[in-house]
């Protein structure tokens, strides 16, 4: 690192669980996530400023006035705009030094997995399930952690999967995919603003820590949260030895 990066990051060299080591691991990481909206701004905001090396933004949605209550990379002055595209102007704003690579568009089947193969790690901050279980596919056959948040009304949850981690469960071993859950949308229920910025800001902290290998990550553990009477619920999550996606990856 030169003298400027040493500055910037200096808060973070700092800690002995950190260092000079565990900086670099972050500044060559590339983080890959998975919307720019209520989840997506509060994680890419502290991978950028943390000094994640490349930041891949997809979403395929554009900024609208109802995002702004909640969305923190977006402006007024951008509505209208692809949600990547004032991300990714945000974000270099923060660290000009990174990569941000700003992607319009839903992934979906050889995209997708080209893109969670090439990345460090990736962040699920996506709002629908048929997306989330593909993109758990693609990082349980390409064995790339994956940091999963959801968040609606006053509630939230947050965990981590880590097929690398023969204990781990994946995403399908909580909520199998020919399971039917309830689809439901912050336009439709509503959501508590600061709460997409907890999980959202958590998953950052998750995904730094599964980068530098420090810290015991939310492996095998749901985090949910009670945003109204600020709760925090704990659950263990075993691995499902027969689930369809990750079964057969790891002997039970």
């Amino acid at each position: 690192m030169n003298d400027q990066q040493l500055l910037r990051y200096s808060r973070h060299i700092l800690l002995d669980q950190i260092g000079i080591d565990g900086q670099q691991k972050i500044n060559q990481a590339h983080a890959l996530i998975i919307g720019a909206g209520g989840l997506g701004s509060p994680a890419a905001f502290y991978l950028a400023s943390a000094g994640v090396g490349k930041i891949t933004l997809v979403d395929n949605d554009v900024v609208d006035l109802t995002n702004l209550q909640r969305q923190i990379l977006h402006t007024t002055e951008r509505i209208g705009q692809p949600k990547v595209s004032s991300g990714q102007q945000t974000l270099q704003q923060i660290n000009p030094e990174i990569e941000i690579v700003a992607l319009q568009e839903r992934l979906q089947g050889k995209r997708l997995e080209q893109l969670v193969q090439s990345a460090t790690i990736v962040l699920d901050c996506c709002d629908n399930f048929t997306t989330r279980h593909a993109v758990n596919q693609a990082c349980v056959d390409y064995a790339v952690p994956l940091v999963s948040g959801a968040a609606i009304s006053f509630d939230g949850q947050i965990s981590v999967f880590d097929t690398r981690d023969n204990t781990s469960p994946c995403y399908a071993c909580l909520f199998p995919p020919d399971q039917q859950f309830e689809e439901a949308q912050c336009s439709t229920m509503g959501v508590f603003a600061p709460l997409v910025g907890i999980i959202g800001s958590t998953q950052a902290a998750e995904a730094l820590k599964v980068i530098m290998g420090i810290g015991k990550p939310l492996i095998g553990r749901l985090l949910l949260l009670d945003a109204q009477n600020m709760e925090w619920t704990p659950i263990r999550v075993a691995r499902n030895a027969t689930c369809a996606v990750c079964g057969k990856r790891h002997p039970a």
